[in-house]
């Protein structure tokens, strides 16, 4: 019986590994509690524009934006309800974004710590777009809302779902929890009928 029983707590933690290993891709998660309205979109042409200005301690700000081909542009109103979520996505270019009302929480799917970037009204940030997936929530109690400017390739899709694929414990801790659960279940029906049979036997 000792055998047997090390024999199911080998085979879970297998199962369990595996699981884990092949459980980082998620699936691609929509959004939810969240709207984007446009507020202005046009077309641009191609450009090619540098800035510089010497601030009054010498010190020298540099600006610089270059495209090929025509762009898409877009103002948008973007509104969190409390718990609302983006879903992990990503754009085909930049996005500026201006914090007006509330608090939006940022994770990045490439930080292995799921660390959370806070951004409340009067703060900006920028979505580098791209191969930069990333998922926005409200993790607040009254609703968020921003206004966003963003250029794309023209007549591309603005935006791109994902999974969090670069932050598999998000999904996996619920996986690894039911396993465990099941593994701890499954030993105490074992012992549980090895003392019945004992009581038999006696």
């Amino acid at each position: 019986m000792r055998r047997k029983l090390k024999w199911v707590v080998l085979l879970s933690a297998a199962i369990m590994v595996t699981a884990l290993f092949h459980a980082s891709p998620a699936w691609a998660t929509p959004a939810n509690g969240f709207t984007s309205t446009p507020l202005a979109q046009g077309q641009f042409d191609q450009f090619n524009i540098f800035n510089s200005f010497v601030l009054p301690d010498s010190q020298v700000w540099l600006s610089r934006q270059w495209t090929k081909g025509l762009s898409d542009g877009a103002v948008l109103i973007n509104v969190w309800q409390p718990g609302g979520s983006t879903g992990w996505h990503t754009h085909p270019g930049h996005t500026l974004i201006f914090v007006t009302a509330g608090t939006v929480t940022q994770y990045q799917s490439d930080d292995p710590n799921c660390t959370p970037h806070v951004y409340t009204a009067g703060m900006a940030f920028v979505d580098a777009g791209g191969d930069h997936v990333h998922i926005v929530r409200n993790e607040g109690t009254i609703p968020a809302q921003v206004i966003a400017i963003r250029l794309i390739p023209a007549g591309h899709n603005s935006r791109e779902n994902h999974g969090s694929d670069g932050v598999p414990f998000l999904h996996n801790a619920v996986l690894l929890s039911t396993i465990i659960s099941l593994n701890l279940r499954g030993v105490a029906l074992h012992r549980g009928g090895r003392a019945g049979h004992r009581s038999t036997r006696v």
